[in-house]
């Protein structure tokens, strides 16, 4: 699954581990997001989404479509 979480954190000017301690989750995770190594639990998109106000499908982007 591809997302824009880079593109959106780097918009705020937030570093990963600014954007993780928002979380509450480490900086790894966010990079592993970020890369797509990793796809959030639905409570962890949602959080983003809120984070951000956004909807998840627009920071989040299903490729198998």
């Amino acid at each position: 699954m591809n997302n824009r979480l880079k593109v959106l954190r780097a918009e705020r000017d937030w570093s990963q581990a600014h954007l993780a301690q928002e979380l509450s989750v480490s900086r790894q995770t966010v990079n592993a997001l970020e890369t797509g190594k990793y796809d959030p639990s639905l409570p962890l998109a949602f959080k983003i989404a809120r984070l951000f106000d956004l909807r998840i499908e627009e920071i989040f982007i299903d490729d198998t479509v």
